[in-house]
């Protein structure tokens, strides 16, 4: 798959316009609606870590030196012996570990909210200006994190499967032999498929061509297709490159089962939600007054066999039937 573009940038203008409060605070009844906003299933299904001093180490088996026994992934293996009744010598063993464990540091997300105070204290007699343009705000810092999270160079999940855990479509487009396939590769109590819509619909498409059409669940109070029993979730954030391919992914979740899970810091000044703050920064001469808007994040794959990818997965693959 090729290289994921340049994250979206977060546009930050001047202040809200005057007529378009005035129109919000007169003639509307409901709150202004926005289509990029997305589920975010990803963020609900990862399990968050708080993180203390902004920083997440992540200390692994050491790799086995050469020569020495190792086991599946190159990590040192523990020697073991059976004993059936006899009482031969006992062999002697320790674990070792990396010496340089891995470092993750919460990246942020950031803006400043500018708002005229004559626009809010006039214009919010229905729909609180303020309000509204912070939640919607706060709606585009939540899209951009999951951007990151999928996305991100050094800790996005694309970018954090190891070749050995990679593996391509048979024929391109998606069919259950390739999921099956995907399944080998994380099959310690796999937790969910990640993939763009039309990646699903392509899924779908080949179970129907082999007449085991996928089961559904319900999750959030939303309808999802499984196969094996694991939900099949839906993102935008994977994306298709322009000759119709993207790719799936599957993972492991939670600090206990040596998955995945997300990072981040609570209790920061001015926190609306776990991370995610608000904090006033006051009015300048012109009766601007400033919010900033700030997001720290970041994830983790804790074990090598935690995820798995399935890349050249083609969406653009449909069968034509013949009903007479």
């Amino acid at each position: 798959m090729s290289a994921a573009p340049k994250a979206p940038a977060i546009e930050s203008r001047h202040s809200l316009s005057a007529p378009a409060a005035r129109n919000l605070a007169t003639a509307t009844v409901t709150v202004p609606q926005w289509t990029e906003i997305t589920p975010r299933w990803l963020h609900r299904l990862l399990p968050w870590v708080n993180v203390d001093g902004g920083v997440y180490r992540t200390n692994r088996v050491a790799k086995a030196a050469k020569g020495q026994p190792a086991g599946e992934f190159g990590e040192v293996k523990v020697d073991l012996l059976t004993v059936n009744g006899s009482e031969p010598k006992l062999p002697t063993t320790f674990i070792d570990y990396e010496v340089d464990p891995r470092e993750y540091h919460l990246s942020t997300i950031q803006t400043v909210l500018r708002t005229h105070t004559r626009v809010t204290d006039l214009y919010s007699n229905r729909i609180d200006q303020l309000r509204e343009q912070i939640r919607l705000t706060l709606e585009a810092v939540k899209e951009r994190e999951e951007w990151e999270l999928i996305n991100n160079a050094e800790f996005g999940l694309l970018h954090e499967v190891t070749p050995s855990q990679r593996i391509e479509t048979r024929k391109g487009a998606p069919t259950p032999d390739d999921l099956d396939e995907l399944l080998t590769l994380v099959w310690k109590k796999p937790a969910f498929f990640l993939a763009h819509p039309k990646a699903i619909a392509a899924f779908g498409r080949e179970c129907t061509r082999r007449g085991v059409p996928p089961p559904t669940v319900h999750l959030f109070g939303s309808p999802f297709l499984t196969w094996r029993g694991l939900p099949l979730v839906p993102t935008n954030k994977l994306e298709l490159t322009g000759k119709g391919s993207t790719s799936i992914l599957l993972l492991r979740v939670g600090e206990s089962e040596q998955g995945v899970v997300g990072l981040q810091k609570s209790g920061v000044t001015g926190e609306v939600e776990p991370g995610l703050s608000v904090r006033y920064m006051g009015t300048d001469q012109n009766s601007i007054a400033s919010h900033l808007v700030t997001r720290y994040f970041s994830a983790s794959v804790l074990t090598v066999d935690a995820i798995a990818r399935l890349d050249n997965v083609l969406v653009t693959h449909y069968h034509e039937y013949d009903y007479k």
